[in-house]
């Protein structure tokens, strides 16, 4: 028996005496399990606001009908709505079993996403530094806090403010899928572990890896498919930027994770996610995104310097900037986020929240840095701690900090009014005409549908809903006439009417709540108006 054999055994049993060596939490772990309960709560201490309703809604139609569900907001049928995707099928399975609400499995789905995010975060951050153990922490608290002065409140923006409002939709779990994949990518393109480093380029173990890999994009491209359009940049970057010698095998290996990916998303019965690369519908709306860029995201700049050093550090080893990955995946990113702007295509500013991990992440990496740090470190340290700050203190403070405790008079998240006294009086997919903004976005969430959808949806042709518009305008309008709201009325299949306090009450309408809050009322309408043909558009 050899000695350094000997060495090792004697080492494991007087290990087996003592009881096995203590566990010790990683930085990341305890921080990452603290940020998980802080914004849990945080989340869950705000109304069911904006996005909200759609999500809700969503999870209510699959949770009437898993395999065939309606248009999530409105009386028609709902085949091609992106909305049914895997994620949202899951959760509607879940309400058919456990009989929840489709607003409490939206909330419930927040610290499921929280959790997917974080040890994604992890995950990716260990393969960019895996000998720094503070990465991960700095990663997390630069995602939350280095964006701008100006709040950014949208789905797939990970701030602390925002992510008060976000993190029960798919966007968020479909970005913590995306950190999964990039580390995974980043595994077997570096040959850090994995499939890669331990079976042969004929093993079978290794192509089925890749396989794996290629449907978790595929998965990320129908859960929120503008998601995926960063994800895909970003797994380009990554193996551009670490994969070397491109051999027969791993260009087959790569060209079998595509293929998987893609062979996912056409197999997705619910609806054809290729179908939109032509959908205009939202673009309009998502203009804003550009207009306020300045002032939502300059913090995030601070990670400039980062950037290069990385740069300068890939051009000296490699012999090309674009040798690092995260270099490059600012890059092709942002010359995304230029294309949205310049073809007006501007949806494709949903990605800027992804944009600017790159910075952020490559700030965090340089930080953990062990020191002695050169000058330049050392000013980046100061000028992301001031950021951090000032960040902190003009935009995200109030996510974390409630009114009740708040010193200083922190903006906050927003506060919609609840409409559950209107839904426990409408019955499960009847109709209702609002002219209110937070109602028309939040009533369907709760099982009702909609005259008029408030959101685009492939599943309904823009051309339909907008007039469908038109009518319900019309029916609102002072001067329309009994016959003209009976015509839309029956067309539509209209049995309630929920009221801001200064519209008018129509006389064959009787009013059955109204609101303390918000001075709102809920009317039905005659049954004799509401009756007789079917709605148009089926």
């Amino acid at each position: 028996m050899s000695a350094d054999l000997l060495v090792r055994r004697v080492a494991r049993g007087a290990t087996a005496l003592r009881g096995g060596a203590a566990w010790r939490p990683t930085p990341y772990q305890v921080f990452g399990g603290l940020f998980w309960l802080v914004m849990s709560l945080a989340y869950w201490r705000i109304p069911m606001c904006c996005d909200f309703g759609q999500h809700a809604a969503v999870v209510e139609r699959l949770k009437a009908n898993l395999l065939h569900p309606l248009h999530p907001m409105a009386d028609l049928p709902g085949a091609g709505s992106p909305y049914y995707s895997p994620y949202a099928v899951a959760q509607g399975a879940f309400a058919r079993l456990t009989g929840l609400p489709g607003w409490e499995v939206v909330r419930l789905s927040a610290p499921v996403n929280l959790l997917v995010l974080l040890t994604g975060i992890g995950r990716f951050v260990r393969v960019l530094a895996p000998r720094r153990p503070w990465a991960p922490v700095l990663a997390l608290l630069a995602m939350a806090l280095l964006w701008g002065t100006e709040r950014a409140w949208w789905s797939g923006y990970l701030g602390l403010m925002s992510m008060t409002g976000n993190l029960g939709y798919p966007s968020t779990f479909a970005i913590g899928l995306t950190f999964w994949a990039w580390a995974l990518t980043g595994t077997r393109a570096a040959g850090l572990g994995g499939p890669v480093r331990y079976v042969g380029p004929s093993g079978l173990r290794g192509f089925t890896g890749y396989a794996g890999l290629g449907a978790l994009y595929g998965l990320i491209l129908l859960i929120h498919p503008i998601t995926s359009i960063a994800a895909a940049l970003g797994a380009v970057a990554v193996v551009v930027g670490w994969q070397r010698g491109w051999r027969g095998p791993v260009v087959g290996r790569w060209a079998l994770a595509g293929g998987s990916a893609l062979l996912v998303a056409v197999c997705w019965p619910y609806f054809d996610v290729f179908a939109l690369t032509g959908d205009t519908s939202v673009d309009a709306m998502h203009r804003r995104l550009y207009v306020g860029m300045p002032g939502h995201f300059w913090l995030a700049l601070i990670g400039l310097p980062a950037l290069w050093a990385r740069a300068r550090r890939a051009a000296r080893g490699y012999g090309a900037w674009w040798r690092d990955p995260l270099v490059l995946m600012f890059t092709l990113e942002y010359l995304a986020v230029a294309y949205g702007w310049v073809s007006g295509h501007y949806t494709y500013g949903r990605i800027l929240g992804l944009t600017l991990v790159p910075l952020q992440f490559a700030t965090a990496v340089e930080l953990a840095a062990p020191r002695p740090w050169p000058v330049w470190r050392r000013a980046l340290g100061v000028a992301a701690a001031v950021g951090a700050c000032v960040g902190f203190l003009t935009v995200q403070a109030g996510a974390v900090v409630p009114r009740s405790l708040d010193p200083v008079g922190f903006d906050q998240p927003p506060r919609w009014p609840t409409y559950e006294w209107a839904a426990r009086h409408i019955g499960p997919g009847e109709v209702v005409i609002t002219d209110g903004y937070h109602a028309v976005h939040s009533i369907a969430g709760y099982g009702p549908n909609l005259a008029a959808p408030a959101w685009p949806d492939p599943a309904l042709d823009e051309r339909e809903r907008q007039r469908r518009l038109a009518a319900v305008r019309a029916y609102l309008a002072p001067d329309s006439t009994l016959a003209e709201r009976t015509a839309v009325a029956r067309r539509y299949h209209v049995r309630w009417l929920l009221l801001t306090r200064w519209a008018r009450v129509p006389g064959e309408a009787v009013v059955v709540a109204w609101s303390r809050t918000t001075g709102e009322v809920l009317a039905r309408i005659n049954d004799g108006a509401s009756n007789d043909s079917a709605p148009s558009g089926r």
